[in-house]
């Protein structure tokens, strides 16, 4: 197919543009993300090496790989979440019935290996392994952690939540959230993926999504409250980070993914929360279904997909909902305000006008 020249000249002006602010922009983040997690993790091994001394089940397992820390999340340049593996769920049953949307639960697989569990002082009458008391247990070691650690003149608990949140230098915060690994496993409720119809991911790559299964975390989740649900503070929250960052790999997935929350953070960090990092990487995943093909995710397409994913994170806001990639039925949006939802979708249409219109838009972003 024959582009005009005058379109040609223009594509090759956008890629330059956005390599430009990759260079400048996205790198910058990256940097700045990267010395603050080097700080943030020497304080929070540090903490969690106190935790292990008092009770030997909580054992670190934030370990440098090359870099990378195992189990570390980044959600903004100053919010962090550590997630720390615990051993031997072997006794347990995993129960994913579709009953408490985004969770599951951990059952005694019989009754008589009570005894045999790890945690039996975690376990209810009906023998579930809850989430809440676990983390209940863990936030009191922590306290007193950072009490003992030798970082405790920067590192202070924050109050007001069930959740173990570490406050460091009044600059970072970093939550640390107790959770089991299911590897080999897929859950029930996101049986239906991948879709048949689409010929992304291929069945390799969906083969090792699978093996790499998922996470089971012990924190609040905010589909279940106000459902009065008995089971609530026993549910364990899934979660499919590992998967999400396989499925990104290839082409200029993980690109796009970094300029949009280098953009997230410049133009759309606003009052209420409406739009975080996970909705960005959520919508780059629904991109990848609708543009299956591995050619459009060349450099060249960089500056189509990212339109392509502003586009639908307006729609989503208007509309109020964001379906989650693994989990659909799961709204990425409970709990936001209307207003603060509709604030962003106003400011992520002046921004989506502003690089559709604008050829030079990204020297001013």
């Amino acid at each position: 197919m024959l582009v005009p020249p005058d379109m040609l000249s223009a594509q090759s002006k956008l890629l330059y543009q956005l390599n430009k602010f990759y260079g400048e922009r996205v790198q910058v983040r990256k940097a700045n993300i990267a010395k603050a997690v080097r700080e943030v993790c020497k304080v929070v091994q540090d903490v969690l090496k106190e935790v292990e001394v008092q009770e030997p089940r909580f054992i670190s397992s934030l370990n440098d790989c090359n870099g990378r820390y195992d189990g570390f999340d980044v959600i903004s340049p100053t919010e962090f979440e550590v997630v720390l593996y615990l051993n031997q769920m072997g006794v347990f049953n995993f129960v994913d019935d579709g009953s408490l949307p985004g969770c599951a639960v951990l059952k005694l697989s019989d009754g008589r290996k009570r005894s045999m569990s790890l945690w039996v002082e975690f376990i209810t009458a009906s023998g579930y392994l809850s989430a809440r008391k676990i983390r209940s247990r863990f936030q009191t070691l922590v306290a007193q952690a950072c009490d003992k650690c030798s970082y405790r003149d920067i590192v202070k608990m924050v109050a007001d939540t069930t959740e173990v949140k570490l406050r460091i230098r009044e600059r970072y915060v970093v939550q640390i959230t107790p959770a089991f690994r299911c590897s080999g496993l897929w859950p029930r409720s996101a049986a239906h993926w991948p879709i048949p119809q689409i010929p992304w991911p291929n069945p390799n790559l969906v083969a090792e999504v699978k093996t790499e299964g998922f996470d089971l975390l012990s924190k609040e989740c905010i589909t279940l409250q106000g459902k009065q649900s008995s089971m609530e503070g026993d549910a364990w929250v899934l979660n499919f980070s590992e998967a999400e960052n396989r499925l990104l790999q290839g082409g200029c997935r993980s690109k796009c993914l970094s300029i949009l929350k280098t953009m997230r953070d410049r133009h759309l960090d606003l009052p209420g929360n409406p739009v975080t990092s996970y909705h960005m990487k959520t919508l780059v995943l629904y991109e990848c279904e609708k543009h299956p093909r591995e050619i459009e995710w060349d450099e060249t397409c960089l500056g189509d997909r990212l339109n392509g994913i502003l586009l639908q994170l307006i729609s989503c806001l208007q509309c109020r909902r964001c379906p989650h990639y693994f989990l659909p039925q799961l709204d990425l949006f409970k709990g936001k305000s209307v207003s603060s939802l509709e604030n962003a979708a106003k400011q992520c249409w002046r921004l989506t006008r502003e690089l559709l219109t604008n050829p030079r838009s990204f020297e001013k972003l």
